[in-house]
């Protein structure tokens, strides 16, 4: 098997997975694997296409500023860009990025905090952080049309620290280094914000005082106490 192929089949895989779990609502979302370091070349999600369907035309291999690299009728997703930027910024070897109500939500209500941090929570260990006081944050950004504009919005607050980004009202883009490591942190980030989701509500429902919070979150941070 050819390293193309290789790269085939494990972005196929994790996009039957994500697929199962309905995060490609109407057929968005984008997925992508790196396939080759200098000059970088990656696969990225064929525009348009049902993502619950496993097709040959899935995807296309592009190069490091998104331009096809074959001869093809493709057209890649129009948010390629943003995987651009990831493979161009971080060490990145898989980049998923997917729409969920729960990560609409969260990027909506930190919306104008610009971030959420997530502190004192066992999933954390997701990303190698094994501290007790240790923390994680997803930056957030907003929802520009223009998808140039929204690229260069989402390079402009990736560190060497930071696994994903959230898009205002949109949906998540994380990465790792392989696929495995990418649906992971997907994964544990999707599980963050549904827990505090949930515990907000709890919380609320329970008549706790306006200015304190049960294992919520001030600021964009939460803190278990």
């Amino acid at each position: 098997m050819t390293i193309h192929e290789q790269r085939w089949n494990e972005l196929a895989d994790v996009k039957e997975e994500l697929a199962a779990r309905n995060w490609f609502p109407g057929t968005s979302g984008n997925v992508s694997i790196k396939v080759e370091e200098n000059p970088v070349t990656f696969y990225v999600s064929a525009s348009g296409k049902d993502k619950t369907k496993r097709t040959s035309e899935d995807f296309l291999l592009v190069d490091g500023e998104g331009n096809a690299v074959e001869q093809t009728s493709l057209k890649a997703s129009a948010e390629t860009g943003i995987h651009c930027e990831v493979y161009r910024l971080t060490d990145a070897g898989c980049c998923l990025h997917v729409h969920t109500v729960d990560n609409n939500l969260i990027s909506e209500l930190y919306g104008n905090e610009g971030e959420i941090t997530f502190q004192r929570q066992e999933l954390i260990k997701a990303f190698g952080i094994w501290e007790e006081d240790g923390s994680i944050s997803v930056p957030i950004v907003e929802n520009y049309a223009d998808l140039t504009k929204l690229s260069k919005a989402v390079a402009d607050v990736i560190k060497p620290d930071t696994k994903a980004v959230l898009i205002r009202n949109h949906g998540i883009t994380v990465w790792g280094k392989n696929a495995f490591e990418a649906k992971k942190h997907l994964e544990a980030f999707e599980f963050l914000f549904s827990y505090h989701l949930k515990l907000q509500t709890l919380s609320f429902l329970s008549n706790k005082t306006k200015n304190k919070s049960f294992g919520g979150v001030k600021h964009g941070t939460i803190k278990i106490s």
